[in-house]
């Protein structure tokens, strides 16, 4: 099974030993913005194909809501 760059991060973030909760979810949220602008800029495009940003920020979203956080979407006008 192929491991795509952003389960690679995640993981990093997951088993750092060294980063509390609070600093685990910052940096969570960090990429979740950088992946939605990425998703963003997608579907901007006059041909979108979906290259895994959706799928970014749904495991981004999953690890959130894994650490207690939950995660608000305010539907499609915000992407």
């Amino acid at each position: 099974m192929t491991v795509s760059t952003m389960e690679l991060k995640l993981q990093a973030i997951r088993d750092d030993t060294g980063l509390s909760r609070r600093e685990k979810i910052a940096r969570l949220e960090r990429l979740r913005n950088e992946a939605r602008a990425l998703q963003r800029a997608a579907t901007e495009s006059a041909m979108v194909e979906d290259d895994g940003w959706f799928e970014d920020v749904h495991l981004i979203d999953t690890e959130l809501e894994n650490l207690g956080r939950s995660v608000e979407e305010k539907g499609a006008a915000t992407l």
